[in-house]
């Protein structure tokens, strides 16, 4: 019988963002805490996809009985995440400085895109940006073309949404010995920057001191790269050491040509990429599949959400994003079909409860006030009518009302 989540109570009062602020706000529902996004008015979900696991409270920020209700339900909340750009909520008597001294123990997350001590510090920006000024933007791309960002998964993502989660969970632990809560400041420049330690290291050795394209982990080396089967689906390969790459070469039926002891000759890079190329396009993804499957060749089908969420086949389920055998997170996907016991986590890898609608391929779309006040009773207690009035679809706190 797995125990309740490891973050089960635990409460985040997220004031409502786009991408990386909602991102560590899903991690943490997901991990078990109860997530109270901070909205403004209106009728229609907000266009945040990543709300699941997650209640909201309608405010008017420019009312002072919306602060002063918000000021008041801060001494009942372990952690806020601020997305603004740096100085909206200080303006509204909302920053670190005015809600600390309510509550020592309270965990300030806030997120920017650019150093808050930067020069780009009060310049607006978006993921592009941020990996651009990082230098993590120039490692992208094909040779001879620009460089190309990978969606928005390295910096609102990886660099920011997930970095600030991390800050938080060290904040929570530092918190048990001390105490206190603290800021936690994270940005997209800084987090992606350090997700790319390895290959800014990389760019002072033989691994990847060439220009872009042209490296043993960018796509320059033909046993680290995709080709295109038959029915124009794709391999991807990555057969780096000699005995997979002896492997690959056996599936293939390239085998005793000489290509295992040419393998890092660059000047015969090009001539073995065409081989490769070559002998991929003869047969579907499917048929390559069915050679590879099994193997210890690195070379696997480059699979399509489509045929993820649609196949069961397939690893598609949409699982936690660690697994915690004792203590599981919540469940994404409710079908998942159980792994062996003693590989992976058993039932603990898709993790506790039932699941949600769409099971992480669909977006969780919030209504602003959905939710709100049945936390607001949990965390404190509240009802309306007592500490705070509905005016509007908004939330406003009763003068009268001793918090």
């Amino acid at each position: 019988m797995a125990s309740p989540p490891p973050l089960q109570g635990i409460k985040v009062l997220e004031f409502a963002g786009l991408a990386p602020g909602p991102f560590a706000g899903m991690l943490l529902a997901d991990a078990g805490a109860s997530v109270l996004r901070v909205d403004r008015a209106s009728a229609s979900p907000t266009e945040d996809m990543l709300a699941r696991h997650k209640a909201s409270i309608a405010v008017d920020l420019k009312d002072a009985r919306a602060t002063a209700l918000l000021r008041r339900l801060v001494r009942h909340v372990d952690v806020l995440i601020d997305p603004f750009r740096p100085g909206v909520l200080e303006k509204l008597g909302l920053g670190p400085d005015a809600l600390r001294p309510l509550n020592r123990r309270l965990v300030y997350a806030r997120m920017t895109g650019f150093r808050r001590d930067g020069r780009y510090a009060r310049m607006a920006g978006h993921d592009i940006n941020y990996l651009a000024v990082s230098g993590v933007l120039g490692l992208l791309g094909s040779e001879g073309e620009p460089p190309r960002p990978p969606w928005n998964i390295l910096a609102d993502f990886a660099g920011g949404g997930a970095v600030l989660f991390q800050g938080v969970l060290l904040a929570l632990l530092a918190r048990r010995r001390s105490g206190e809560g603290q800021v936690v400041e994270a940005n997209m420049v800084d987090g992606s920057a350090y997700l790319a330690s390895f290959p800014r290291m990389a760019l002072k050795t033989p691994l990847g001191d060439g220009p872009r394209g042209h490296n043993l982990l960018d796509g320059g080396a033909p046993f680290y790269d995709t080709y295109t089967t038959r029915d124009g689906g794709h391999m991807a390969v990555g057969a780096l050491e000699p005995h997979f790459f002896a492997q690959l070469l056996a599936g293939l039926g390239l085998a005793g040509q000489g290509w295992e002891r040419r393998r890092l000759d660059r000047a015969e890079w090009p001539a073995l990429r065409r081989a490769l190329a070559d002998k991929f396009a003869q047969r579907t993804r499917s048929e390559w599949e069915g050679v590879f499957d099994g193997t210890d060749a690195c070379c696997t089908p480059v699979l399509s959400y489509a045929e993820l969420e649609t196949d069961p086949g397939r690893e598609g389920d949409q699982r936690p994003v660690v697994t915690l055998r004792d203590t599981p997170c919540l469940a994404v996907a409710a079908a998942a079909a159980a792994a062996a016991p003693g590989e992976g986590g058993g039932e603990a890898a898709r993790g506790q409860g039932e699941g949600v609608p769409g099971a992480g391929y669909a977006a969780r779309r919030l209504r602003p006030g959905e939710g709100g006040e049945e936390v607001l009773r949990e965390w404190a207690g509240w009802q309306r009518g007592r500490e705070f009035d509905v005016e509007g679809g908004v939330l406003v706190g009763r003068e009268e009302a001793k918090l």
